[in-house]
């Protein structure tokens, strides 16, 4: 019921997203039906190219596809662009294999006979060896359209929009409806699609032709609703990461409280500091205590309305760490109140802009602080740490484990980079880690998701938020969320030092004005 409510309340934006899913799936489907079936035709007849061509586009199956949005990112920027070329790249494979084989696997008296006929190469291409191969052309096609789009859900950590955006919003904040609202329709489309192209593939003599004209129309529809919907304007372009946009104390509260006219992109929050860096966007969500807000040479905007109300991070642990070994608690408590803000700050610093190794910063704070270090152990799992994906959580995971292989028996696996919050809580709650580092503004809006009242009455008093966080969490999942570690974490809007210092920006009620006098 959750999931339907969901859906009627925002089926403008379903479709939407919908919409541009279908456009990201055509446009690249379209390129590498063009291309891939061109390559096929000549490894039919350069026998020698088919062994590193092959290869080729095999390779590019195996790579990771956040890795290689990752890697297209500062080549040529945020949005559509980096997903077509992604797709088209993972779409290659199947059509290229499939109109080979379709070619070669003709039966050779056939185009003997063709030949002897008078036929030429080309004519022995169109009038015969593309007929009698299309039937396997188009297995190929079918496959790389249900790939891509499966595929295409994950460009939206890159901005380019798609029904992976409900995906990746729902589980950064927790909220399974809004997962099922991307994954849901995303499934329909690759079953229906699939679907109709079956039925094409069985009638392909009778049908080839009408299958042409209406693929031109819907191609030309795409093309079309892409250049309206994804066209360039000379609006100040926000990178926010998935969390930030739907988060109360973030967009949608910035926007009530300071009213910036902002172009927003969805973005993953490792790739935001990228496509900063690369001048993608103009402007991202960051958090205070963030290494590559020195590393990369950013600033972070002075919140001069007291928006951004400042977090405690702490462990959070489950009933069966408290259970089986208590004296964790304890062993952890060490850490009360041992890490400012600005030590925090530089432990980031040290991983984002130096690579260095979480682990041995880790133990570098720990022996600052004359707590031992040298025991390590990796037999067993006794205590499994989880951590989210980015800098941060990695050092505090490895302090944590360091801690509890120095001062118990127990040994420690980390499980590191899980995907968000909701992530890190399923785990914790299914036992599959026993702790991860939390922070109370995230316990506090996307775990527990108190009542507007609640909200407004504590929001701005961490010690508040704190007790909070730390009863509700015991009540409704008997988890223990232990003392903060020290230092206070809030959101922040961040930029390159020099557009502020070019538009005289301090604050972000001074980035208010500069947009409303470029509007």
């Amino acid at each position: 019921m959750n999931f339907i409510e969901y859906i009627w309340n925002n089926s403008n934006e379903v479709l939407e997203r919908t919409y541009q899913h279908l456009w990201l799936t055509f446009m690249s489907l379209l390129l590498a039906c063009l291309v891939g079936i061109i390559i096929g035709i000549i490894l039919s007849r350069t026998k020698k190219m088919v062994a590193p061509i092959m290869g080729f586009v095999s390779i590019i199956q195996t790579i990771p596809s956040i890795a290689l949005l990752g890697f297209l990112l500062p080549l040529v920027g945020i949005g559509p662009v980096p997903a077509i070329i992604a797709l088209f790249l993972y779409a290659l494979l199947p059509i290229v294999r499939n109109t080979y084989t379709g070619i070669i696997e003709i039966n050779p008296s056939v185009k003997e006979a063709a030949i002897g006929m008078g036929l030429t190469n080309l004519q022995l291409l169109i009038k015969i060896e593309l007929p009698l191969a299309i039937p396997i052309i188009f297995a190929g096609i079918r496959i790389a359209t249900v790939i891509n789009v499966g595929i295409a859900t994950l460009c939206a950590l890159i901005a380019s929009g798609g029904l992976g955006e409900f995906i990746f919003r729902g589980i950064s904040l927790n909220n399974s409806a809004m997962i099922l609202a991307g994954a849901i329709p995303a499934a329909l489309l690759a079953i229906s699609l699939d679907f109709i192209l079956s039925i094409v593939q069985k009638n392909i003599k009778k049908l080839l032709k009408p299958f042409l004209i209406i693929s031109a129309l819907v191609t030309l529809f795409v093309i079309v609703y892409g250049i309206q919907n994804y066209s360039s304007n000379n609006k100040f372009k926000a990178g926010f990461a998935h969390e930030f946009i739907e988060r109360s104390d973030g967009y949608r509260g910035l926007t009530k409280h300071y009213n910036l006219p902002l172009n927003i992109v969805e973005m993953d929050k490792g790739l935001m500091y990228k496509a900063l860096k690369e001048k993608k966007v103009d402007v991202i969500s960051g958090y205070t205590t963030d290494g590559r807000i020195k590393a990369f040479g950013f600033e972070a905007l002075i919140d001069d309305k007291n928006f951004f109300p400042p977090y405690y991070c702490a462990p959070l642990i489950n009933k069966e760490v408290v259970n089986s070994f208590p004296e964790i608690v304890e062993i952890l408590g060490l850490l009360d109140s041992k890490l400012n803000d600005e030590k925090m700050r530089e432990l980031n610093y040290r991983v984002d802009f130096f690579h260095e190794d979480p682990k041995l910063v880790a133990e570098e704070f720990l022996n600052s602080i004359n707590l031992k270090t040298h025991i390590r152990r990796d037999k067993r799992d006794d205590i499994i740490i989880g951590t989210k994906n980015f800098s941060e959580q990695y050092i505090l995971a490895e302090i944590f484990a360091l801690l509890i292989e120095n001062y118990s028996p127990y040994d420690v696996e980390i499980k590191a980079g899980l995907g968000g919050t909701k992530i890190c809580l399923e785990a914790l709650k299914a036992n599959e880690i026993q702790l991860y580092p939390e922070y109370t503004g995230t316990a506090f809006f996307v775990i527990l998701q108190p009542e507007d009242s609640i909200r407004k009455a504590i929001i701005q008093d961490k010690e508040l938020v704190y007790d909070y966080v730390k009863e509700k969490l015991h009540q409704k999942y008997q988890f223990k969320l232990l003392n903060p570690i020290g230092f206070n974490n809030s959101y922040a809007l961040i930029m390159r030092k020099e557009d502020i210092r070019k538009h005289e920006l301090n604050s972000i009620s001074d980035l208010q004005k500069f947009l409303e006098s470029k509007d």
